[in-house]
């Protein structure tokens, strides 16, 4: 199943205090679950550095990926970019 990258920067603004975040990531989490049954959470990483949040998917269904990153930007007030990802073997063995 095809992985992707999902790396969030959260709009200034967007909250005031850790709690609002928690709220507002757990209502991302809930309409992704509901609105993209074929995305399937791997995991997620909150970073520091130019983005703050790293999610990685899998689904056989890049519309459905799309739709996920539309509901982060939307509901979870970011920006994003996705990225497909490759593993690294299969990603070497390609270049033969």
């Amino acid at each position: 199943m095809p992985t992707y990258v999902i790396l969030s920067r959260i709009a200034p603004g967007a909250f005031s205090n850790p709690g609002e975040f928690r709220k507002i990531a757990a209502e991302v989490s809930e309409k992704i679950k509901s609105w993209c049954p074929g995305v399937i959470w791997k995991d997620s990483y909150g970073t520091l550095g130019n983005y703050d949040v790293v999610d990685i998917v899998e689904s056989d269904d890049p519309k459905q990926i799309q739709r996920a990153a539309i509901i982060i930007r939307s509901y979870g007030h970011a920006d994003t970019e996705t990225l497909p990802a490759t593993p690294w073997k299969e990603f070497l063995k390609n270049l033969e």
